[in-house]
């Protein structure tokens, strides 16, 4: 297992891919206080041609000094990728829409009635709304214990985007995303070698026959975003982590029951494991 470290101006960064210069550079352009220094910094972002750099322009549309800048940049980076237009966002930055509290896992769930699902439902909504929130337009887990937060909408065969950051100050920084309800593409502090955390995030953790960790370490350094794209068609899932592939077409077995299949269609969820967690630019496309 490795990385790839590079000396820069004194400090280490992790391997230049696009994927890690465009989430470098929306840093400094959240940094920069100067609007003409922003939107040349934007441009910049811009010639990644990385799915983070369009969905950030996407947002910064919204900004009056920056909206044309915004607009020039993602029609530049959508001439190189047509097909980042397919994906859908399924947080909007502002709320909890579209979201819904943990009931159990897929089996159980399954095994309920609608009375009672409905039920299960309302508590799990609660327990959402008081250890997930949205702060600075990120989906943050603020609470203690291991409450996943879930789509409203299952999925069958899709691709994912998601930017993940873990608190440099919390308690064993420690979490992840469940692929049709199931545990669990890996996310974790890479110090925590007690734990076998040195191997990097973006593994199948809770893999048993088919492999389980990734194939190198390509996390960034705790505290910095970090940008997951996830494929996941019948069994078999796929991960990016920054720009470097880390899982290759592993079959990902049911936590739940091992001697069946993973679920045919399923939620995606954000696992919290009792620290805080930030995710951002979170993005679906059905396929």
């Amino acid at each position: 297992m490795f990385i790839v470290w590079a000396l820069v101006a004194g400090c280490l960064h992790a391997e230049q891919t696009p994927e890690n210069q465009a989430l470098d550079l929306r840093t400094r352009i959240e940094k920069a206080a100067d609007v003409a220094q922003r939107k040349e910094l934007l441009q910049q972002m811009a010639e990644t041609g990385t799915f983070q750099a369009w969905a950030y322009a996407q947002q910064l549309k919204a900004d009056k000094q920056l909206k044309g800048a915004a607009k020039k940049a993602a029609k530049k980076v959508l001439k190189q990728h047509p097909e980042y237009k397919d994906f859908t966002s399924i947080f909007n930055g502002k709320d909890l829409t579209g979201w819904k509290g943990l009931v159990e896992n897929p089996i159980k769930r399954r095994q309920m009635s609608a009375a009672e699902l409905e039920k299960a439902q309302v508590k799990a909504d609660e327990i959402m709304r008081r250890d997930w929130t949205v702060q600075d337009g990120t989906l943050t887990y603020v609470g203690h214990g291991f409450e996943n937060i879930c789509t409203a909408k299952d999925y069958k065969d899709f691709e994912l985007y998601v930017e993940w950051r873990l608190d440099p100050n919390g308690a064993e920084p420690d979490a992840g995303v469940y692929l049709r309800g199931t545990p669990q593409v890996q996310i974790w502090d890479i110090a925590r070698v007690n734990v076998g955390a040195q191997v990097g995030s973006g593994g199948l953790y809770n893999n048993q026959k088919h492999r389980s960790t990734p194939t190198q370490v390509a996390d960034r350094k705790l505290g910095e975003w970090n940008a997951f794209r996830i494929r996941m068609v019948g069994e078999k899932v796929s991960v990016w982590l920054n720009g470097i592939k880390v899982v290759d077409e592993v079959v990902m077995e049911n936590y739940w029951d091992r001697s069946q299949p993973i679920p045919a269609c399923d939620q995606i969820e954000m696992q919290a494991h009792g620290s805080l967690v930030n995710f951002r630019n979170i993005y679906v496309k059905e396929l």
